[in-house]
């Protein structure tokens, strides 16, 4: 690189690149410009300072362009640093969803919400909990309730005339009976 082509100046956005100027936009027409009589000069803009903004447009479209140029060098270096140190796209998103998760998990809302739901769980463990025990307080005093008596022992006075004296679900026949038998009798 030529350093007399190099730019010095630290604010300029050229800084330490060669500049070619093969490719500027000076030949490129500009809106409003004087030579396109289809478009006149504002109102208020004399000839002169048309012209200074119309070079200054120029000047600030090389910049643009300068800086194109220097973001897309960038970008390639990053990329290739990137692939030297083997970071994938992939490992990338990876790591950027486990710092997410890591700031969302000690977030005040993420406390407060686990806190919460933490409660709600608790609570509704101890009320299901008292829910089945009265249930089966109820169920045990149904069951030693007179009603649940006088129907279990009809129950099993049917079962008896069903199946037998057995009462093992083995039912003993005679060649002599004529009503056949059913295993698992309607009820």
């Amino acid at each position: 690189m030529d350093p007399a082509s190099q730019d010095i100046n630290l604010n300029s956005p050229n800084k330490g690149l060669s500049v070619d100027h093969s490719d500027s936009l000076a030949d490129v027409p500009v809106e409003g410009a004087m030579g396109n009589s289809a478009n006149p000069l504002p109102l208020g803009l004399t000839e002169e300072e048309a012209e200074e903004l119309r070079t200054e447009l120029t000047k600030v479209d090389e910049e643009i362009n300068t800086l194109r140029q220097v973001l897309s060098a960038k970008e390639r270096h990053a990329a290739e640093l990137k692939r030297k140190l083997g970071l994938s796209p992939l490992n990338e998103l990876r790591q950027n969803l486990t710092k997410s998760w890591q700031d969302v998990q000690t977030s005040n809302a993420y406390k407060k919400t686990q806190e919460t739901l933490s409660q709600a769980g608790q609570k509704t463990s101890a009320a299901l909990t008292t829910v089945g025990s009265v249930i089966s307080k109820r169920l045990g005093d149904m069951r030693n309730s007179a009603t649940f008596k006088s129907f279990e022992d009809k129950m099993g006075n049917l079962k008896y005339k069903v199946v037998g004296p057995k009462g093992n679900g083995d039912v003993v026949s005679s060649p002599t009976d004529t009503t056949p038998t059913q295993e698992n009798p309607p009820f």
